[in-house]
């Protein structure tokens, strides 16, 4: 559900579709040793992108690796400093299994995952899940409370009605809406922590953890890295990226936000973040033009209906999960209270550009205001 543009700068700035991170010097490529993996990510993603590369650092024994694979209907991207290219594929490939197998838990993409079988038993008793799946529909429940909805994980039924939307060119019904709104609400939703049981309320109820899940997943794949030995990594999921310690050298991992390409918009700025993360929700890929509106892939699910016009909220927060359900949120809610809602969480901080009647306007939350100073554990904002 992401739409954000990063930039990759070797020396200087290179415009790429999808994400990226910064770095400084010399990059060396190496061929990757699984060529299907190019042609199911060019699928995937549109661009072939499975590769591994090393950049020597110059301050320290420890050498830059990179490596790509397609995972949760994206480009998952693993970034990592590490003694030797043996130490480095290791700890990557626990970490892309891991987001493999959370994807087979939360997906609600695939048939067999974990959340689907739950979404099948709605209408029914309690269901005893696993942990990651409670973890995730714990913190969702949460912010759902905190939000009074605007974040809402049951609202699967609405967002499949504007994915077909999307697909036909068409928009939904004002009747199936209806429908849908009917099935959605966090409060059927119902955790038991002593049990580890979850129950949907009404039969036909659908999960999507499209707003949380690759945040976590972000999370988790950084964790894994780190009781591998890797203490200086960066996980990329899509517009998600959780970074644990600084590059040899560096004061931070550099994110260059792109901006809405948009006359009057900010221009791009770049973040240097350490032992964080940060997402980015907006609609410049996903979208459906009918009458000449554009109707983002954003669903408010209070309403039922898609945003409308142009857009980008980015986060900062502790933890991939959580810059992920803000950013998801905040999007769909009224600007001041979207900051009321960042300026009390701890150690988060956002940023909003919307087009409106009047223009681009922007928004920051208090401690995005403080540029060039370090906040939200870690945040350096600067204009580039």
């Amino acid at each position: 559900m992401k739409a954000l543009k990063f930039n990759e700068t070797f020396g200087s700035p290179r415009p790429l579709r999808g994400r990226g991170v910064g770095g400084e010097g010399r990059r060396h490529t190496l061929r990757p040793d699984r060529p299907w993996a190019s042609k199911l990510a060019a699928l995937i993603a549109g661009i072939i992108v499975p590769f591994l590369s090393i950049e020597f650092g110059l301050a320290s024994k420890l050498s830059r690796f990179e490596q790509s694979q397609p995972h949760m209907g994206t480009v998952a991207r693993i970034v990592v400093y590490a003694p030797s290219v043996e130490v480095a594929s290791a700890a990557a490939r626990s970490a892309f299994e891991r987001i493999r197998e959370l994807d087979s838990i939360l997906s609600d993409y695939q048939h067999e995952s974990e959340l689907s079988g739950l979404s099948r038993q709605s209408g029914g008793p309690p269901v005893k899940i696993g942990p990651d799946l409670f973890r995730v529909l714990s913190a969702a429940q949460s912010l759902a409370v905190r939000t009074n909805g605007a974040f809402d994980v049951t609202a699967g039924p609405v967002i499949r009605l504007w994915r077909r939307a999307r697909r036909q060119r068409v928009l939904p019904e004002a009747d199936r809406i209806a429908a849908a709104l009917d099935l959605t609400g966090f409060r059927w939703l119902t955790l038991n922590a002593k049990q580890q049981t979850a129950q949907l309320a009404k039969p036909g109820m659908l999960l999507d953890l499209g707003g949380i899940a690759k945040g976590y997943a972000a999370d988790e794949a950084l964790k894994t890295l780190q009781q591998a030995g890797i203490k200086q990594s960066l996980v990329a999921l899509g517009g998600d990226i959780a970074v644990s310690n600084s590059p040899p050298g560096k004061k931070g991992w550099t994110i260059e936000i792109a901006s809405l390409n948009l006359p009057g918009a900010p221009r791009p700025r770049a973040l240097l973040l350490h032992n964080e993360a940060v997402s980015t929700s907006g609609d410049a890929e996903l979208f459906l033009d009918v009458g000449g509106i554009r109707y983002s892939h954003i669903v408010d699910p209070r309403t039922g209906k898609a945003l409308t016009g142009r857009r980008s909220v980015t986060v900062v927060a502790a933890h991939g999960i959580d810059s992920d359900a803000l950013a998801t949120a905040v999007s769909v809610m009224d600007p001041v209270e979207g900051l009321k809602l960042i300026d009390a969480t701890k150690g988060a901080a956002a940023l909003m550009v919307i087009q409106t009647n009047s223009g681009i306007q922007t928004w920051k939350s208090k401690r995005w205001k403080n540029e060039g100073v370090r906040s939200c554990a870690g945040l350096t904002s600067q204009e580039l």
